[in-house]
């Protein structure tokens, strides 16, 4: 489902269907937010392009951590779906990705990044709520301010991608509905339903 027209793939030419191409080839099929930015591929190639650099300069654990805290204040499943999945492959376990999506701090987590998920939650909600003692307080856990600006960065990244998605209607792919565990799928369902098979 999306409340705006997409660019279906068989009539896709020029710099969209090059873009759906590589999409294609990047994940193994066409996925819905790549036919939600049919219609502005310049865009799209724009936020991977910044996306690359901001996900490159933290790690990944950190990076992924921040954008499931933005993804669930925004109330996007897409993203919650997309990136708790990255999480449970890689990094935590399905029951620590559940209580994450369901705004928890699993004890898996160190202080430092209970911390980060709790500033990148804060953020997302209303980035004029943060203080300067929020921003002390990942100090107090070593973060330097080149690293908390990598978390704003990621912070504000997933908030511009996440409205595109939610603010068009679009759904999760219908993969996610049987790749994640149902009890971890359904945390992470935090707004419009994943698309049906």
């Amino acid at each position: 489902m999306s409340f705006t027209t997409q660019i279906e793939d068989r009539d896709a030419t020029g710099a969209t269907a090059e873009m759906y191409a590589s999409e294609r080839e990047r994940v193994g099929y066409l996925p819905r937010y790549a036919q939600t930015f049919g219609a502005r591929p310049a865009v799209y190639g724009a936020w991977r392009q910044l996306i690359g650099v901001v996900a490159s300069s933290m790690p990944t654990r950190r990076f992924e951590l921040v954008t499931l805290a933005a993804a669930r204040e925004l109330r996007s499943t897409y993203c919650c779906v997309a990136h708790g999945a990255i999480l449970a492959e890689k990094f935590l376990s399905a029951d620590d990705v559940t209580q994450l999506a369901q705004g928890g701090l699993p004890d898996d987590l160190d202080e430092g990044e209970r911390v980060i998920v709790a500033f990148a939650a804060k953020a997302a909600r209303n980035a004029a709520d943060i203080t300067a003692h929020d921003v002390e307080e990942l100090r107090t856990h070593g973060l330097d301010d080149e690293e908390i600006l990598d978390i704003v960065l990621a912070t504000a990244a997933r908030c511009f991608f996440s409205t595109v998605l939610e603010a068009t209607g679009t759904q999760a792919d219908a993969v996610y509905a049987s790749r994640l565990e149902p009890a971890m799928r359904d945390a992470l369902t935090v707004g419009r339903p994943i698309a049906p098979q």
